[in-house]
């Protein structure tokens, strides 16, 4: 099978269901930048990290291209396509409260960095937020499942904690942000 179709010479785009779109349509845009997400959280994963955790992103990475598959479902896809549940949810709470037990309370927003793991694990953080935006953006014109929304913000509260338990983890000082004003 070859990798290029020329199908999206002209600059669009096959969803699922069969339906073609624009390669900058925000439903693109969305899936795209959870691709994007996959791959930070890949570049996290290959650290010298704990084989909890590396076990945990690989969970994450498999429902991301669930998450995937679902944007990019036009609504006329006539196959079963995995689903995102409340149980993926919960792990994430879970894991989030496992890592939390571990830590020191906040008492100042962090700044990113400390550690190149530390700082990759932030740059997912950021990029998950950016795909929730977009999500619900599209969301606002397009039939959007509302888990979609509730596990991406619930994936940038455990990559936050990932980075915080990454930096005790490799004994980083987190540098606390204190404002000048």
């Amino acid at each position: 099978m070859k990798v290029y179709t020329k199908k999206g010479d002209k600059g669009t785009t096959q969803l699922i269901g069969g339906t073609r779109v624009p390669k900058c349509s925000l439903r693109i845009e969305a899936y795209g930048t959870v691709d994007e997400l996959n791959s930070y959280i890949g570049l996290v994963r290959d650290q010298d990290i704990l084989p909890i955790y590396v076990e945990q992103l690989k969970l994450i990475q498999d429902r991301l291209f669930t998450l995937g598959s679902l944007l990019a479902d036009d609504g006329n896809v006539k196959m079963k396509l995995p689903q995102l549940t409340d149980d993926d949810v919960k792990a994430l709470e879970n894991w989030i409260d496992e890592m939390d037990e571990a830590l020191e309370p906040m008492r100042n927003f962090v700044l990113p960095g400390g550690h190149t793991t530390v700082s990759y694990c932030h740059v997912a953080r950021c990029v998950c937020r950016r795909a929730e935006r977009i999500v619900v953006d599209l969301a606002n014109s397009e039939n959007v499942d509302e888990i979609i929304i509730v596990y991406l913000n619930r994936l940038s509260d455990y990559l936050f904690t990932l980075c915080r338990k990454l930096s005790k983890d490799l004994n980083v000082e987190e540098t606390p942000w204190l404002p000048n004003g």
